[in-house]
Order: C-alpha cells, then structure tokens, then sequence
C-alpha cells in the first residue's frame, strides 16, 4: 500500500525563496521485497565474487597404493583437484585412512608449481608453508616465519577415517597440499579426504 509523504525539497526552497511547492505530495512504495546477497563486486576490477559457503561433504582422494615405510606422498593427487583452495575458508577437516596403523607424519606444503598463486607463477611446489602463526608480534616466536602445520608423529588407527581439525593456520592459502610420511613401519594404502569451512 502507497503513502503520500511531504516533500521538504523544492528548486525554490533550494534557492532560499519561500514558497508553497505546488503538489508537493510524492508516492512511497511501503512494500517488503526479500532480497538475497550472492556476492559482491571488486570496486577496483569490477569483478563480481560469490559467497563462498562450507564444503556439505568430503572431497576424497584416489588411494596411494602400496606406500612403503618411510615413503611420503602428496595430496590431494587427482587430476582434476591436485590442490585445495583455502581461500575465503577458515578451517579444514583432514581425512586419513590408512591400511596399516601406526605413525605418520603430516606437513602442509606449496602444491604444484603448474598453478599460479594469484597471479604469481611459479610457486616453490612441495615446501613448508610459513607465516605468522597469529597476531601476537610481542614475543619473538611470532616475530619470525615459522611452519603452519608440522605434525611429525601422528599414530593412526588402520581401516577407518582418522579426522583432524586444522583452525585458522591455513585459511586463505591458495595452493595447498599435505605431504603425509609413511612411518608405520609396514607398507600402507593412503586415502585422503578433506572438508573446508568459512
């Protein structure tokens, strides 16, 4: 339904003439219209971005068959994925199951050099990622670079998904992989999965 609002304005009132504004009476849609953000534009590019949402489910791996002990692989591997993309993502989830228990070691690394981190090409593929693990510059383990995510004795449990949550290190990085070290003592079958969210 429209309301008829007084319209204080007029090109005489501007000039500072005092008149009476001839139908000064204006039309006000007084309507609720839902609206959805899906996005926003880049001021500067003009390009317009989605809202980026959590993972629903796992993104899982091709199993690494017959890992030795001692051997490391990367992932995720497959072709169509062979990074993952942290970007506007706060936390992952990782997913390992292995055939055979025992420690294994975890490192977040530069994925492949084949991909450009924004628009810089080519990345140092396969390194420790680094950064400042928080915003405490106060002591000086903070003043310097140090590894995001080393974890060199995990014991996993053989023939289940061992889950790990990872808040915070990771977020935002643009080509990321694990670099996962058989140490278990055996040969294993690897698959991996993992789940990102806001």
């Amino acid at each position: 339904m429209a309301k008829t609002n007084f319209a204080p304005w007029s090109a005489e009132t501007a000039q500072g003439i005092k008149t009476d504004p001839v139908d000064s009476n204006i039309r006000v849609r007084q309507e609720v219209v839902p609206a959805i953000t899906v996005g926003t534009v880049n001021a500067i590019t003009g390009e317009w971005t989605g809202v980026i949402e959590s993972d629903t489910a796992f993104l899982v791996d091709p199993t690494h068959e017959a890992v030795a002990n001692g051997a490391e692989v990367l992932s995720p591997q497959k072709a169509d994925h062979e990074y993952i993309d942290m970007t506007g993502f706060n936390t992952i989830l990782l997913a390992i199951n292995p055939s055979n228990a025992g420690a294994y070691a975890l490192s977040a690394v530069m994925g492949p050099n084949t991909y450009s981190f924004a628009n810089l090409t080519p990345v140092n593929a396969g390194q420790l990622l680094k950064g400042l693990i928080n915003s405490d510059t106060t002591s000086s383990a903070n003043q310097n670079m140090n590894n995001l995510y080393v974890d060199t004795a995990e014991t996993l449990v053989a023939d289940v998904w061992n889950i790990f949550m990872i808040e915070g290190r990771l977020a935002n990085q643009k080509i990321l992989q694990f670099k996962i070290a058989n140490n278990s003592g055996g040969e294993s079958n690897i698959q991996f999965a993992y789940q990102r969210i806001v």
